[in-house]
């Protein structure tokens, strides 16, 4: 079965940047920034993704990945 990872928090660190400002920047709340940036949101809406990318200028696949975890076995 698969997952899809979050890399938020690579993309952010990368740019030196934090929670609270990037919550700002895109207009979130630091709590759900934070659901996101660790993987437990359950779905994003694209205005959101589209504002991350934005500020980040990264691209939504840098920010999600898929996971196989049944690969190698």
């Amino acid at each position: 079965m698969g997952r899809i990872v979050v890399n938020l928090d690579v993309e952010m660190a990368k740019r030196k940047i934090s929670l609270g400002e990037l919550a700002e920047r895109v207009g979130l709340t630091q709590a759900n920034l934070s659901i996101l940036k660790t993987g437990k949101a359950r779905a994003v809406r694209f205005s959101t993704l589209e504002a991350i990318c934005r500020e980040l200028d990264c691209q939504p696949g840098d920010l999600l990945e898929y996971r196989d975890d049944s690969a190698g076995k």
